[in-house]
């Protein structure tokens, strides 16, 4: 068995290969999945911390596990440790040997941005040329790559961020990277601008209105993961073709299509498919060039196993 750390993994998850290897996967049967969150007593010392599960399967194939941590103090401890630690375990889904122990911080980043990529690809018109990038953290970069890769067309990156620092940090960190990048003062100025809209923040309150979004739009939905949280209001579901990357990890735990459905203003059945049902072609994309489209992207054990199974062939000079 080998150890694939986080230089490794982002030297065998080069985008535009994570992208064909997710849509090939979304091709065949989904792998059967599992989750397990284990979270102390709320009257506990470490309420807030928990420790999260992911298995996922494809029998005969391969099989892997995420395990991801959560101990929101060590931001507070100032030695500079992340919120959330994972590991990625895989295994030989023939004979059950362990293969690999993947950093799966990394590995996270990289599945998650390919995510949204892979949407993109399949919903976003293909002269898209101008991206705003809602949330400047340690998403952000991954997304703008994914996004560029899966959309060649995208030539410019504008960036709003709640801290203007961090908003002027990515940008130029961009123009280092040779691309056209600029900050906008809001979210509704940078709207009026793109054709592919990503928002990857921790926003409890809509950043997006509906109102703002023109045709031919696409809006592409990463943060919000729990019911709680939400980064679009009324309008956007209201006005957009709506897709999600897996209907189990999003229609009810995902604050964006949660609270609408709760309040009427949407039906589960608004949700007009998922990736597997795209990639298959069971189901059309956008459905025309004027069409707005939204893609809430809200991850899974079975994305890690494609990406943990992807990286591991990479490693070895397989695919």
């Amino acid at each position: 068995m080998q150890f694939i750390d986080a230089e490794a993994v982002r030297q065998h998850l080069p985008y535009p290969d994570l992208i064909n290897a997710l849509e090939a996967h979304h091709r065949n049967p989904p792998p059967l999945v599992g989750r397990s969150l284990l979270q102390p007593a709320p009257d506990s010392d470490h309420a807030e911390e928990s420790f999260l599960v992911l298995p996922a399967w494809i029998p005969g194939r391969v099989m892997g596990v995420k395990m991801a941590t959560v101990i929101p103090a060590n931001a507070e401890r100032g030695a500079g440790d992340p919120t959330i630690h994972a590991a990625y375990q895989l295994f030989d889904g023939a004979n059950g040997v362990p293969l690999a122990c993947i950093d799966g911080t990394a590995l996270t980043l990289h599945k998650t941005a390919a995510d949204s990529g892979l949407g993109s690809r399949l919903l976003a018109r293909a002269d898209a040329s101008t991206l705003l990038m809602v949330g400047a953290g340690a998403l952000a970069p991954h997304l703008i790559a994914a996004h560029r890769a899966a959309r060649p067309s995208l030539n410019r990156v504008l960036i709003w961020n709640r801290t203007p620092a961090r908003r002027d940090a990515l940008v130029a960190d961009l123009r280092a990277q040779g691309l056209d990048a600029a900050p906008v003062e809001t979210p509704a100025a940078g709207v009026g601008e793109a054709d592919i809209i990503c928002c990857a923040t921790a926003a409890t309150e809509p950043l997006i209105q509906g109102a703002w979004l023109r045709p031919g739009q696409h809006l592409d939905l990463v943060g919000a993961f729990n019911p709680a949280m939400r980064e679009s209001d009324d309008d956007c579901v209201r006005r957009a073709e709506i897709f999600v990357d897996l209907r189990l990890s999003t229609v009810d735990s995902a604050g964006d299509l949660v609270q609408p459905i709760a309040a009427g203003v949407m039906d589960r059945e608004d949700v007009r498919g998922d990736l597997f049902e795209l990639c298959t072609g069971a189901v059309r994309g956008r459905s025309g060039e004027e069409a707005i489209t939204l893609y809430k992207n809200g991850g899974g054990g079975h994305l890690d196993l494609f990406t943990a199974e992807h990286c591991w062939r990479s490693h070895l000079g397989k695919v």
